[in-house]
């Protein structure tokens, strides 16, 4: 199937898609600071996390099905297929080679998909708390 928009209007409509402060990660963040858990934004960190918790040393990533190339729901376009096999695989690349330089910071890494806060948003929190409480024991 070809793309029915013209360049110039594919590309306005991508330009629209925001890469940071997305609904899920507002929706995230929101039920965090409920339930009474404070974070930082990016905190100058390489790959800026969507959240920070620097004194339990966690980062978390919240990332789309389709930027990141997530193996249940990112569907490749019809069109343009080299540019986006390239693009999603450059992203997962990237992805990996920020959670490996964390790590050797110390850092702990979580990375959650798009999909499972859409499926469940109170198990997707509460296993970033989890994560946050087994550095305090």
């Amino acid at each position: 199937m070809t793309d029915t928009l013209t360049k110039t209007q594919r590309h306005y409509c991508m330009s629209r898609i925001k890469s940071k402060n997305t609904k899920p990660e507002i929706a995230v963040r929101k039920l965090i600071w409920k339930k009474g858990c404070r974070y930082r934004i990016g905190h100058g960190l390489i790959g800026k996390p969507d959240m920070v918790f620097p004194s339990y040393k966690i980062a978390v990533f919240i990332d789309g099905c389709f930027w990141h190339g997530c193996p249940k729901h990112c569907r490749m376009p019809s069109s343009n297929v080299k540019y986006w096999r390239q693009k999603i695989s450059g992203n997962k690349k990237r992805d990996s080679k920020i959670n490996k330089q964390l790590s050797r910071e110390g850092w702990k890494v979580i990375r959650i998909w798009e999909h499972d806060i859409k499926k469940d948003i109170e198990k997707t929190t509460d296993y970033i708390l989890k994560n946050i409480q087994g550095q305090t024991s």
